[in-house]
């Protein structure tokens, strides 16, 4: 299977993993100025699940310019620049995006590949890690060569409204407990005298925020490598959360070192971990008063 692309417009971070969720390389990017928008004319970055339709400029100099997806024969210099202040300026390599959600960023007004939405490479004086471009997703242009060599065309791009922040109890407690009450307490009944317990404190959080910073889901990482306690507000299921704070979760477990991982999932998402290489074990069991299936993972 070929890799994946995961762009957050908050942290204005690209990720680069692999079939299993690992994470094989993180750049920094710079996505509309204007925001978070499918419409056309909006010169927003179009959000949803997308994919990559063309790959334009192999092989072509570092810092070639394009116009129209077509070298101009130019290489950008800040003399260049200087000659030509109105330019948006697309080098080095171009990733053409195509949405394949219709009526958010497929088809109509709000077709994502109409409206010329591209990764591309961009000035060496242009900043990346804050928004400033008209709706494509600019980057630097070593990592948008690199980036290029390692995605065949069709690869998945998510660009989500949301980011994902790692952290101990003590930092994100507060708003991990939030989405935990809410979601195991509150709409699934389980006794909050249950849902919080002494492995909190000694556990790797993670809490994914939308684009104000308000909590919408979490999950925590034990010492042992047992994964647990993940949850995802249900006005945001089905867009990509819980895939995002898993994968997060993958990578704390691989800077500590851990080579085996576990969790307990409950009976209906054991389909869902399975995508990230946890195999189910033993037996069928009941916890909280629902039914979970044992599963494992391996480096």
């Amino acid at each position: 299977m070929p890799p994946r692309i995961r762009i957050s417009l908050p942290l204005q971070t690209l990720e680069l993993r692999d079939e299993r969720g690992d994470l094989l390389r993180r750049y920094p990017v710079s996505t509309a100025l204007n925001g978070a928008g499918e419409e056309a004319g909006s010169h927003c970055t179009p959000r949803g699940r997308h994919l990559v339709r063309a790959r334009i400029g192999s092989g072509m100099p570092a810092n070639t310019v394009f116009r129209g997806r077509r070298p101009t024969g130019e290489l950008w210099t800040p003399q260049l620049a200087q000659q030509h202040p109105d330019r948006d300026w697309i080098l080095t390599r171009i990733l053409w995006l195509s949405g394949v959600e219709p009526g958010r960023n497929r088809l109509g007004s709000q077709d994502t590949m109409r409206r010329y939405i591209y990764l591309h490479g961009a000035p060496d004086d242009a900043p990346v890690g804050t928004p400033g471009s008209h709706g494509c997703v600019r980057m630097r242009n070593a990592d948008i060569i690199e980036l290029f060599d390692r995605v065949p065309a069709y690869t998945r791009v998510d660009i989500d409204d949301f980011g994902i922040e790692p952290g101990d109890w003590e930092g994100l407690g507060q708003a991990a407990r939030s989405v935990r009450e809410a979601v195991f307490v509150v709409e699934q009944g389980v006794p909050r005298e249950l849902e919080l317990d002494a492995n909190d404190s000694r556990s790797r959080h993670v809490v994914a925020r939308d684009a104000f910073g308000t909590p919408i889901g979490t999950g925590r990482l034990l010492p042992d490598g047992h994964i647990g306690r993940m949850a995802v507000l249900a006005s945001w299921r089905g867009q990509g959360v819980g895939r995002a704070l898993l994968e997060r979760l993958l990578d704390e477990a691989g800077a500590a070192g851990m080579s085996s991982l576990a969790l307990n999932a409950q009976v209906q998402a054991c389909g869902f971990y399975g995508k990230f290489g946890f195999v189910e074990v033993g037996a069928e069991f009941i916890e909280a008063g629902m039914a979970h299936r044992a599963m494992r993972r391996q480096a």
